[in-house]
């Protein structure tokens, strides 16, 4: 009996060992080449697919860059064009190769999961692949018996890469500005050591840089949780600003000169005011539907669009590749605007911060009081809760919680409801409430916001009540 293999919002995942094997990997991989394949067939037109490259790269886990060599012999064994990164990188380098060269990339990566996790994700036009191309993998899965051949390219492309990475955000212009530390944590991830390249400067702290397939005890997730080393050192060395990137390098977390931590729901709004009015960006605001509720406000005082989408930034791509979009972001600190790729980039978003301070001459902590006086306050809190079993429809698990909600909530009537992942509640004050079953596993992500960390709380405490309520 094969286990079968499915792809999730942003690819496959799996124990390492158990799960993600290397005879796991090589079926992924033959399956994959067995579609590109059959799709050659069917024109002249997409038979040049099999010239094109597929870019391979990796993280810093355990054996990534033995699974990663794996997928290249097996590519290369059915004909194709792989080549294999000479060193690990962030996802978003991945990205990049596939935009400029219309291939296919695929990056050996867990992300932000803990050390025993491992998985692929599938990148096309600079983003993640399409549910429906990732759903044809999966029907291609063991039809044929995985064919291997060693004879494949291996090149660096970090200074494409890094060039990339100036073309968004000039790092030039920021040393000469820079009077105070910034300490950048590496979280043991793929961008280790790539800031130095950007900010050659005395001034650049790094911390847990050193390769360590176990991330020191810490999963690579930037979220306050985390992110005690990074807090002491900032405070240690009076840094002006303390950033966190995950394992793969697309995300950020972000703390002040005070070592206080700021979530997506604060950093967001600032990146939206600062990228509209000194930018000069026009558009649609878009955010996962699991983000805060002032970049709505932004929005809105600039006369902006602005939409949400379920969780899983390709959601948020999709919207700024089909050019609906200038800005966007999730709840788990990924972030893109108008100019690059409509993928999150942990270093793009780094330099754009430092960018947003140094350019104003004003610390992190005085933009968000700005933030903060013209559009309210913001207490988020995320929890996740065991439940007795996965959910298997979020339709009807939401339609059925609907029914059993109160008129008030913490005193305040219900404004509005959304089904767009799981069930979300708004507040007459804007405060909101998000019940999200994660599918695949028996747990409810839960997410609050309002003015007062306390009434997140409380929020967060009626949600696990209504939760075994609407699952029982």
């Amino acid at each position: 009996m094969i286990d079968p293999i499915r792809f999730g919002t942003d690819g496959w995942r799996g124990v390492m060992a158990r799960d993600f094997t290397f005879d796991n990997v090589r079926r992924v991989a033959q399956a994959l080449a067995d579609f590109i394949t059959d799709e050659a067939q069917k024109t002249a037109a997409k038979r040049r697919g099999l010239t094109q490259p597929i870019w391979i790269g990796y993280d810093r886990r355990f054996q990534s860059d033995s699974f990663a060599r794996e997928i290249a012999r097996v590519l290369r064994g059915n004909r194709l064009n792989p080549c294999l990164l000479a060193e690990p990188l962030p996802t978003p380098a991945v990205s990049l190769l596939t935009h400029r060269s219309k291939g296919l990339g695929l990056i050996v990566t867990a992300s932000h999961n803990p050390p025993h996790y491992n998985g692929i994700k599938i990148k096309s036009e600079g983003r993640v692949v399409p549910d429906g191309f990732t759903r044809m993998v999966e029907a291609h899965m063991d039809k044929t018996m995985p064919a291997l051949n060693s004879d494949f390219p291996v090149k660096s492309c970090r200074d494409v890469y890094l060039q990339y990475v100036r073309s968004r955000v000039d790092p030039s212009r920021l040393s000469s500005k820079l009077r105070h530390p910034v300490v950048i944590d590496y979280l043991h991830g793929s961008a280790a050591g790539l800031m130095e390249k950007l900010l050659p400067s005395k001034n650049l702290v790094t911390i847990r840089s050193e390769h360590d397939p176990l991330f020191g005890g810490v999963n690579p997730e930037p979220i306050e949780a985390n992110l005690e080393r990074l807090i002491e050192k900032v405070r240690q060395v009076k840094a002006s600003m303390g950033i966190a990137l995950d394992g793969d390098g697309d995300r950020v977390g972000v703390v002040d000169a005070g070592g206080v931590y700021y979530t997506p729901c604060q950093i967001y709004p600032m990146m939206i005011e600062y990228l509209v009015e000194k930018r000069k960006l026009k558009g649609k605001v878009v955010q996962s539907v699991s983000l805060g509720r002032l970049s709505a406000r932004v929005a809105a005082s600039r006369n902006l669009p602005f939409e949400e989408v379920p969780v899983g930034f390709k959601f948020v791509a999709d919207k700024l590749a089909e050019g609906d979009a200038v800005i966007g972001a999730e709840e788990s600190g990924g972030y893109a605007w108008k100019g690059g790729l409509p993928e999150r980039d942990g270093l793009v978003t780094a330099l754009l911060l430092l960018e947003m301070c140094l350019s104003q001459h004003q610390p992190l902590s005085a933009l968000w009081k700005k933030v903060e006086e013209k559009y309210g306050k913001s207490a988020f809190k995320r929890v996740d809760v065991r439940i007795h079993r996965p959910v298997a429809d979020k339709a009807v698990f939401a339609a059925k919680l609907l029914k059993k909600l109160p008129k008030k909530v913490l005193g305040l009537p219900i404004k509005e409801t959304s089904q767009i992942d799981g069930l979300k509640i708004v507040l007459e004050d804007t405060s909101w409430l998000l019940m999200r079953p994660s599918g695949t596993e028996p747990v409810m992500r839960l997410y609050a916001e309002t003015d007062e960390p306390q009434r997140t709380a409380d929020l967060l405490d009626l949600a696990k009540k209504w939760v075994a309520v609407g699952h029982g």
